[in-house]
């Protein structure tokens, strides 16, 4: 856990999953003041880290989001995470945590639940481009 760099937020995601792919691709894209790192949640650093924060693997469907000696969240909590830190109007989609997290955290386990058959399943973890791989941990 020490070789984490510690000013990085750490994003954990389903390394076959094509949607969470997809959403990893869409937050580096938005991701303008290089604060996100990302790590499969299959890695050994992944199960590492889940492992080190205490998280049952039960919780490895889901988009974990770590600040290193801070905080980590899961689930809906996380995208809401993520999202604040775009900047801009995105920093608005802190008004979602008026809805009850039972209720955000319910939607984010049904489109978690379908998105191999919606969205597909790769064979192996996504390979970084040259350009991208210093993303990865």
């Amino acid at each position: 856990m020490e070789s984490l760099p510690e000013n990085k937020k750490i994003v954990l995601f389903d390394g076959v999953c094509n949607l969470c792919s997809s959403a990893v691709q869409y937050i580096i894209n938005h991701d303008k003041k290089d604060i996100f790192r990302f790590v499969a949640l299959q890695s050994e650093l992944g199960i590492s880290i889940c492992k080190h924060l205490g998280i049952s693997f039960s919780k490895m469907d889901s988009i974990i989001l770590y600040d290193p000696k801070t905080a980590y969240f899961y689930k809906s909590s996380a995208v809401i995470e993520i999202a604040k830190n775009f900047g801009g109007l995105w920093k608005l989609i802190s008004i979602f945590r008026i809805v009850p997290i039972f209720i955000s955290d319910r939607i984010y386990d049904y489109v978690a639940k379908n998105r191999y058959n919606w969205y597909g399943k790769k064979e192996s973890c996504m390979i970084p481009t040259p350009e991208l791989k210093a993303k990865f941990l």
